[in-house]
């Protein structure tokens, strides 16, 4: 098993979701998230008043997989989160951790049948 955390544009969510629920990952986590990197904010206007800011939103996905649906679950986010052919700045990023156990709470599931 594997956890995924995907950090992506707000706006990408909802081809996300539906591009995951295509080869059948289903459940997930979704987090606001706010984030500083290479882009290094933006300026914006509050009443008249000009300021810059450095944090910028983005949406945090945590989806556990079985080991044989990583790869797709990758691929699936990849191709539809990406902006344009190459890919820009702020797109992005996706990390896979180990995932020792998992044990659905409100029955007897453990390891790979819980998630």
């Amino acid at each position: 098993m594997k956890m995924i955390v995907a950090i992506i544009q707000p706006t990408k969510l909802r081809p996300v979701q539906e591009a995951l629920q295509r080869i059948g990952v289903e459940r997930m986590t979704v987090c606001d998230a706010q984030g500083f990197g290479r882009q290094k904010g933006h300026t914006e206007t509050y009443r008249g008043i000009e300021y810059k800011t450095h944090l910028l939103r983005k949406i945090a996905l945590e989806i556990v997989v079985n080991d044989d649906f990583v790869d797709r679950t990758l691929k699936a986010i990849i191709d539809v989160a990406r902006t344009g052919p190459e890919g820009n700045i702020g797109d992005g990023k996706i990390f896979v951790l180990p995932m020792d156990e998992a044990i659905q709470i409100g029955g007897v599931e453990r390891g790979p049948g819980a998630v």
